[in-house]
């Protein structure tokens, strides 16, 4: 990691110049990136001026594109995997300051790369892993990160740095751009989570990891009106499938007016037809001089049920034109046979009783069945 984050001005995924401005999104997977990779994290103004579309500090036409130039070209850097020279831990260090409590290896990192923090260390651990080097120790994360000085070690002979400075403030950039003071350290118990690998890309984590801040949508009266609205489709429409599907498990039962009735006595009708119990029991009570019988009001054609026309004193079937006499016989149209005649019987009580049940006919070309005992009363 030391020697990748001995180069200035990485590009890594970011668009050459000329750039538009980019978002949050694109930011945040450029610093995942770079984390993964064990490269330079972008700093601040980095990260505002990529939100701009202006040049970076170090990019031609940038703020110190001057004073820092795109890419190292000495012996120093292009031997990355050698250890910190002196004049790179000079440089490294606060001007004025002790080394004391600097080891070599807490020096090299901090002349590859100033600004360290927990995400910067745990990739730097897990590079360690990787290529089987040392892991650093706590007091050496700790004097990286500046929360604590690292353990005491014989000063080298380099430059004497003070022991009051907790943070190197140069950047690799320039040795003369000097880093904010950071916060004071703060205590803690315990021991540390540390996160393997790195947040996917686009999540909030990720956003968060890469120093780029992140809302949610607001939650407001609109947006909870349209939600209750969807939850109660969706229940009014479950549960009217619901009783569809019980629904169909009920027997599906048709009322129907009984076939065994009473309609009176035979002296309650006058001769002729008489309609009384046509909308009821679909029948004509026709009474003769010497006999009173039931026509069942139905044409044998197709099964409508016959008009009686007492102006012209038959029966018509509004449907296919047939036509009876006043006795139920057909005389005209397709009719193929006479309507039939229900059974008749005089009850206990004195009054007749009609089985509609039971029903006599004079099929075509056969005996009639009207004079059989049951298909009409003698009066």
């Amino acid at each position: 990691m030391a020697d990748e984050q001995s180069k200035t001005g990485v590009l890594g995924h970011l668009p050459p110049l000329p750039r538009k401005p980019l978002n949050n999104s694109v930011i945040a997977m450029e610093q995942a990136y770079r984390q993964r990779k064990g490269l330079p994290v972008l700093t601040e103004a980095e990260m505002e001026a990529l939100k701009a579309g202006v040049p970076m500090p170090w990019e031609a036409g940038g703020a110190g594109a001057s004073a820092a130039p795109a890419a190292p070209s000495t012996a120093a850097s292009a031997q990355p995997a050698a250890p910190a020279t002196t004049s790179a831990v000079a440089v490294a260090e606060p001007p004025g300051g002790d080394s004391a409590g600097m080891t070599e290896t807490v020096k090299g990192l901090l002349a590859s790369y100033p600004k360290w923090n927990k995400s910067t260390v745990a990739a730097e651990q897990a590079r360690r892993k990787r290529k089987g080097l040392p892991l650093l120790t706590d007091a050496e994360a700790s004097a990286l990160t500046g929360e604590a000085p690292a353990a005491a070690t014989p000063p080298t002979a380099a430059v004497p740095v003070p022991a009051a400075a907790a943070r190197p403030a140069v950047a690799a950039r320039t040795a003369a751009v000097v880093a904010p003071a950071g916060p004071p350290p703060i205590a803690r118990d315990g021991t540390a989570v540390r996160y393997v690998g790195t947040p996917a890309v686009g999540t909030s984590k990720a956003a968060a990891a890469g120093g780029v801040a992140t809302a949610g949508p607001e939650d407001t009266d609109i947006d909870r009106v349209r939600r209750r609205f969807v939850w109660s489709s969706v229940v009014a429409f479950l549960g009217a499938w619901f009783i569809a599907f019980f629904r169909f498990f009920l027997p599906r039962t048709l009322f129907e007016p009984s076939t065994v009735f009473k309609i009176g006595a035979a002296s309650d009708y006058a001769l002729g037809i008489d309609e009384k119990w046509l909308q009821k029991y679909r029948i004509w009570v026709d009474r003769r001089p010497d006999r009173l019988f039931v026509i069942y009001a139905r044409c044998t054609h197709l099964g409508c049920t016959p008009d009686w026309k007492p102006a012209e004193h038959k029966f018509k079937c509004p449907c296919h034109g047939s036509g009876y006499d006043d006795e139920g016989v057909n005389f005209e149209g397709p009719a193929p046979r006479p309507m039939d005649r229900a059974h008749i019987e005089v009850a206990p009580d004195g009054q007749i009783l009609v089985d509609t049940s039971h029903l006599y006919q004079w099929p075509k070309g056969q005996p009639s069945q009207f004079n059989d005992p049951g298909a009409y009363l003698p009066v």
